[in-house]
């Protein structure tokens, strides 16, 4: 579940990463929101790995456990996503697949220059909501 969360991209992006790897099985089915189907857990799936490589100007490389596991369907779904926030390429089964692609980590240097330049840009003295009070 940590591909869900913004601090997992944003810790290894401010160590200058160029590249994460990540790994997860998700069932199919959210067992408390049945009615949410696969597709929107894809969606949902996409939507944080495409925003945590862009966000921190870096490729993500996340693999997905396919098939089933204790009688449960994994959505699978394993992606590469650029720096850009771009599909590179997906598997599109549920089974598992082996993906493949060239990740030029020369790709995250803009972002990391400029608009993602987090030494000149970040603002952490208006972070006292999102963190805990110094003892």
């Amino acid at each position: 579940n940590d591909r869900r969360w913004p601090e997992t991209y944003r810790v290894m992006g401010l160590q200058g990463v160029e590249l994460i790897v990540l790994g997860y099985n998700t069932p199919s089915v959210n067992s408390q929101k049945a009615d949410e189907g696969p597709q929107k857990r894809m969606f949902h799936n996409r939507l944080t790995l495409q925003a945590g490589a862009y966000q921190n100007s870096t490729w993500v490389v996340a693999v997905a456990k396919g098939g089933a596991e204790d009688g449960h369907a994994m959505i699978a779904g394993s992606i590469i996503v650029n720096p850009d926030g771009e599909i590179v390429v997906e598997a599109r089964t549920e089974d598992d697949e082996l993906i493949v692609a060239d990740c030029d980590l020369d790709a995250t240097v803009f972002g990391k220059q400029t608009i993602f330049h987090f030494e000149q840009h970040r603002r952490v003295e208006h972070y006292g909501v999102i963190l805990p009070p110094e003892s």
